[in-house]
């Protein structure tokens, strides 16, 4: 997404639209211009300075705006933080993002100083993870071409349970089944699904539980390779050509939790035609 410019919106542009501008302009820095605003802009709340000041933002230079003076064409996302309220409406086409916050200043500062500090605190630590997420996400580079499928292990305690009841959540029995797994096939959902039974071992190269990504060719796991790389993705195993089991180009990666994720195609008959005696991968980049 390209994100120039963005609007945050609120009905009074008193807390949580003032703190959201506060984060955001934390958060991107110089890269984009951020902007809040209410359907019903009333003041600055003292305690939405208070709690932005404990992570060291200063936003009592901020005031209320009123978002009929603004120009909808102008930002490329509009961002409308209303839970209960009406929310205010920019019109106009440009990106929308809503994030229901609870109005943090329904408890009375004069009864309850700390209570209603801390709904602040609760409203600016929600915004600024969304914030962070938003932040990732506009960095996001291209991925991989190709896509055909996706691909998820899980392991299960009951197979003949799991299989019965993932055949009534996916309305259809599973293509194949053996005394281990069985394989669920949808190409309407573009899914492929294996329920595997537990055996204990850890979530890593040696078991088979992981996602995946199919792909449709040969120079797509390539290309995908190449594309992890430039991006900063972990790899695990680099692309090749495996032929033992389903044979399959492959690609393994490692998200940000240690999670296995493998890229795939499968091969052609004239591929498959290739297969080497000894069946060894053959690694391709």
């Amino acid at each position: 997404m390209t994100l120039k410019k963005i609007l945050f919106l609120c009905v009074a542009n008193s807390a949580r639209s003032q703190m959201a501008e506060g984060l955001a302009r934390h958060v991107f820095g110089s890269e984009v211009e951020v902007v809040s605003a209410g359907s019903q802009p009333s003041r600055l709340n003292p305690l939405a300075v208070e709690a932005m000041g404990e992570l060291g933002i200063d936003i009592s230079s901020h005031y209320s705006k009123a978002v009929d003076s603004l120009d909808a064409g102008s930002f490329d996302l509009v961002v409308t933080l209303c839970a209960d309220e009406v929310c205010p409406i920019l019109p106009g086409k440009v990106q929308r993002l809503h994030w229901p916050i609870t109005d943090p200043a329904g408890v009375d500062p004069a009864v309850d100083h700390a209570q209603a500090l801390a709904a602040f605190r609760t409203a600016r630590d929600q915004i600024q993870q969304r914030l962070r997420v938003l932040d990732a996400l506009r960095k996001v580079p291209a991925g991989p071409v190709g896509r055909q499928e996706f691909h998820s292990s899980i392991r299960v305690s009951d197979l003949a349970r799991s299989t019965a009841f993932y055949a009534w959540l996916l309305d259809g029995w599973p293509k194949e089944w053996t005394h281990r797994y069985a394989t669920f096939v949808r190409p309407d959902l573009n899914l492929n699904f294996v329920l595997l039974v537990s055996d204990g071992k850890a979530l890593n190269h040696d078991t088979l539980y992981h996602l995946g990504l199919g792909v449709d060719s040969r120079a797509a796991v390539i290309d995908a390779f190449h594309r992890a790389k430039a991006a900063g993705v972990a790899i695990e195993k680099p692309p090749r050509t495996t032929w033992k089991g389903t044979p399959l180009h492959e690609l393994w990666l490692t998200d940000p939790d240690g999670n296995l994720i493998e890229i795939y195609a499968r091969l052609t008959a004239a591929e498959l035609a290739e297969k080497p005696a000894d069946e060894q991968p053959v690694f391709l980049a």
